[in-house]
């Protein structure tokens, strides 16, 4: 059964106003905030005596390498300009795969650190993207796919750890995306974006030439391809793939690709979001996403039964990484009021050690709020999840300022987790509602297609409707709820903006599409798959021009009469600049508050810790003198809305 925190149980902790005034917070800077750490791209070495991983400590992200018992990290990488992301050690020895773009322009190549210090680009060239697939199981190569043959489309690679040399193995040529290939290297698992109700999967037969499709062709159903095992006989490969076939959740399969085999591994009530075997094989580690956070699950990999795992920390978003050859596992995890600690776990005993520490210096947890998930019933009656964070200190009748934040997508979740912008806002007597509106993953397939060809309006009236629950809690001003997002998110802001001119105090828009004409007519080349989902989910700029139009912002910027923030990256390949250069000289010319600020090396997302202070110090000072300090307006204030949808019915 799943579990529901009701929004009256996740409030109780603030209803007594004697203990508020009692743990009343200390203020933090965004700099002492963001003094936090991101810990990722965790590996074993191949003995199990040492780890790298990368850290964002110093304000750029590099990799480390720290003793697996503990001790002082070392940086193995010093780069000053652009972020490194490390992908783990070779399987064989200590040299150390990564991968790095050029500030944010997402062209990012495969590089490897040699054991003396020196790195090396593995796949080298321009204007082209390489992506890491994985190694192969004896550890004498290892899988990219590049789309340096053709901008459209990723071939499959094999790249030699002895020498790095580069052989074709599969040419791409439908915008499949690869995900794993078998231990032989006969089969190779295959995705591909139909539209935004169908992911197929496929198996390549590269001895047969063949192409195996696992999934009914006349059927909507969302499948991926996770690993393969080797039973270890002539064409005994099988595939473990998540697949919501028949039900509003994806669960994981294995299917025999000699016999056609299928067995269902692991149904829960919520989606398996992704699964690896340990390096023996023996081991199936499993991820669900369990009401916005991931929990991991182990299971014996050939019997399926389950092994002994507590919760690694109830309420938190957690991670898990099997060492090579111990029983021992690496732990990740948050619960929104701390950044992502790291744990080493004895799975004989149970036992957990800290091992990394990535909590700011001279900022206590107990001053930050852990997030909680709650729901309400929106305008039509559908049950609306988010994340609520309430101030640590807040009494009934504060009459509080809220940020309501809208997630990217459009069919991204907000999740259980750290995230500096959201405590500091938290911190400064804000509450932040990280809504997960119809359209968001998570909540079943059903829930995820509501907002088909009806955005920025069924879905935009969620966030409307979200202010109700909020000053329902007692401790907001209806009239001061601001609308904020990133990339998708951003052009809810805008859209909010634009269609419900009365609904929002004001409007923080990160990236945010603002021409939808524009933007999908000059999608990267690298989005050949999504530009499928796109145009089936939101709109065909060549055959739904008018309706595009119609819900684009930009075209009713007259209507906007709420102060605006925009922030932008100058190398983002996905919402050029010209989108957010469009929506600021519109608004300004309607003589509304609008302040622009752009970042000359991000792109698509902010990564330097610096850019990161600025945008969202920026972020609070802009709300603090037009919200929190503005004039409030009488509860219920809104007024008829523009409907973006115009003559459309049904939002078709």
């Amino acid at each position: 059964m799943r579990k529901y925190l009701l929004l009256g149980i996740a409030l109780a902790c603030h209803a007594t106003p004697a203990l508020a005034e009692e743990n009343s917070p200390k203020r933090y800077t965004i700099e002492q905030l963001m003094d936090s750490d991101v810990i990722g791209g965790l590996s074993w070495s191949p003995d199990d005596s040492k780890l790298i991983f990368t850290s964002n400590r110093t304000g750029i992200a590099n990799i480390y390498e720290i003793p697996s018992g503990g001790g002082t990290p070392t940086p193995l990488t010093n780069s000053v300009k652009e972020t490194v992301s490390a992908i783990g050690y070779f399987p064989n020895d200590e040299r150390i795969l990564f991968s790095s773009d050029q500030g944010g322009n997402e062209l990012a190549h495969i590089y490897v650190r040699e054991l003396d210090g020196t790195t090396r680009d593995v796949t080298p060239g321009a204007k082209h993207v390489a992506r890491f697939v994985e190694w192969a199981q004896d550890g004498k190569s290892f899988f990219v796919q590049t789309n340096e043959r053709d901008p459209r489309f990723f071939d499959l690679y094999e790249i030699q750890a002895d020498g790095y040399a580069k052989t074709k193995l599969f040419e791409n040529d439908k915008a499949y995306q690869v995900r794993a290939v078998s231990p032989d290297r006969r089969y190779v698992g295959l995705s591909r974006i139909v539209d935004n109700a169908t992911k197929h999967c496929y198996v390549y037969d590269r001895t047969a030439a063949k192409l195996i499709q696992l999934t009914a062709e006349s059927k909507p159903v969302a499948c991926e391809p996770q690993t393969f095992a080797d039973t270890g006989t002539d064409g005994g490969a099988q595939l473990f793939y998540t697949t919501d076939d028949g039900g509003e959740f994806a669960f994981l399969a294995r299917q025999d690709l000699a016999t056609g085999k299928r067995a269902t591994v692991f149904k829960p009530d919520w989606d398996v979001q992704g699964a690896n075997l340990s390096r023996d094989g023996k081991t199936l580690v499993v991820s669900v996403n369990e009401d916005a956070r991931s929990r991991p699950y182990l299971f014996d990999a050939a019997t399926f039964k389950p092994q002994r795992l507590a919760d690694p920390m109830p309420g938190a978003s957690a991670g898990l990484l099997l060492a090579n050859h111990a029983r021992k596992a690496l732990i990740s995890a948050s619960n929104g009021a701390t950044p992502g600690e790291i744990l080493l776990l004895d799975l004989a005993t149970g036992k957990r050690t800290p091992l990394l520490n990535a909590r700011a210096p001279g900022v206590a947890p107990d001053d930050l709020v852990a997030g909680e998930v709650v729901r309400f019933k929106s305008y039509d009656g559908v049950t609306v999840p988010g994340i609520l964070y309430v101030p640590k200190g807040a009494k009934k009748g504060d009459a509080l300022p809220a940020v309501i934040h809208v997630h990217g997508g459009p069919g991204d979740e907000s999740r259980i987790g750290y995230r500096p912008l959201q405590q500091y806002l938290t911190n400064h007597d804000y509450v932040v509602f990280e809504i997960n509106n119809r359209g968001s993953s998570g909540s079943g397939r059903t829930f995820y297609h509501l907002d088909d060809r009806r955005h920025g309006d069924a879905d935009l009236d969620d966030v409307v409707a979200a202010k109700a629950m909020l000053a329902a809690t007692g401790f907001v001003d209806p009239a001061k709820v601001v609308i904020q997002g990133q990339s998708y998110g951003g052009y809810m802001t805008l859209a909010g903006l634009a269609f419900r001119p009365d609904a929002f105090a004001a409007g923080v828009d990160i990236y945010g599409v603002s021409n939808w004409p524009r933007l999908l007519a000059n999608t990267p080349s690298w989005w050949e798959d999504l530009r499928r989902l796109l145009f089936t989910e939101v709109g065909d700029p060549g055959k739904d021009a008018d309706y595009l139009r119609k819900i684009s912002p930009v075209f009713h910027a007259a209507n906007i009469k709420k102060p605006l923030l925009v922030l932008q990256g100058a190398n983002d390949p996905r919402v050029l600049p010209i989108e957010s250069e469009d929506i600021v000289a519109k608004v300004k010319a309607n003589g509304v508050p609008v302040d622009y600020l752009v970042f000359p090396d991000e792109g698509h997302g902010f990564r330097k810790k610096a850019n990161q202070i600025t945008a969202y110090r920026k972020i609070l000072e802009f709300l603090d003198t037009h919200v929190k300090r503005g004039p409030a307006k009488a509860a219920g204030a809104e007024t008829a809305t523009v409907s973006p949808l115009g003559d459309f019915p049904n939002g078709q």
